[in-house]
């Protein structure tokens, strides 16, 4: 992690635990095999349109998150994404803090989602 994002933050930044993905890659990885797919926006967003089979928690509803995310299996992978990218990234360190072990974050969000049917 360089010092600006230290300071100012980072929207995408890899560490052990989370890796961020492109559009193709993430497609990949989530079609292989069965994941935990999730989609941090809010309902109404998710309710526009949402990657087939994902999962939709809300990153603004504090509380439902916690309790969401304190149900699912840590040492499985999971793949988050948002509507831009923002969301996920914090969504990511979050998960990461909470003791996740493999985080993918999709880089760009759904607004950069390239399959929509």
């Amino acid at each position: 992690m360089t010092l600006f994002s230290m300071i100012f933050g980072s929207k995408s930044a890899q560490t052990d635990t989370i890796k961020v993905l492109s559009a193709s890659a993430f497609k990949e990885a989530i079609s292989n095999k069965k994941v935990e797919l999730v989609d941090v926006r809010t309902a109404q967003e998710f309710k526009k349109g949402a990657i087939e089979k994902a999962k939709n928690i809300d990153f603004f509803q504090q509380n439902k998150f916690n309790t969401a995310f304190e149900k699912l299996d840590k040492d499985k992978p999971v793949y988050l994404y948002c509507q831009s990218g923002n969301r996920s990234g914090q969504a990511s360190r979050k998960l990461d803090a909470m003791g996740f072990k493999e985080i993918y974050d999709f880089k760009g969000g759904y607004s950069r989602w390239p399959y929509k049917k």
